[in-house]
């Protein structure tokens, strides 16, 4: 089973606002170990290994470099297939899901 890169999120507005919720009231340290603890959660939940190593490649792909310090989620979101040239989308509150408007 290939890494899903086309939109395939069920209420993502709603996600990512109680990711932002999360993260409320966070310094940039407890943000970090909180996304951490996150990501291993879900690689957890994904369980394969082939899956998660695409997931590793296609998210270097989306920001090979990064000088920011930002204390926000880093959150994207792919579409189409699993290509260096594939368009990444950074959402922010309010806006649309990948689905479209809500």
């Amino acid at each position: 089973m290939p890494l899903i890169t086309a939109p395939n999120f069920d209420a993502g507005d709603d996600f990512y606002e109680a990711l932002l919720a999360a993260h409320q009231g966070l310094d940039a340290a407890a943000s970090a170990a909180f996304n951490a603890r996150l990501i291993l959660l879900m690689a957890n939940h994904i369980g394969r290994q082939d899956v998660l190593l695409e997931a590793l490649a296609a998210a270097g792909r989306a920001n090979p470099v990064s000088t920011s310090t930002s204390t926000s989620p880093a959150t994207t979101a792919t579409t189409g297939s699993a290509t260096s040239s594939d368009p990444v989308i950074a959402p922010t509150p309010g806006t649309a899901s990948p689905r479209g408007p809500a």
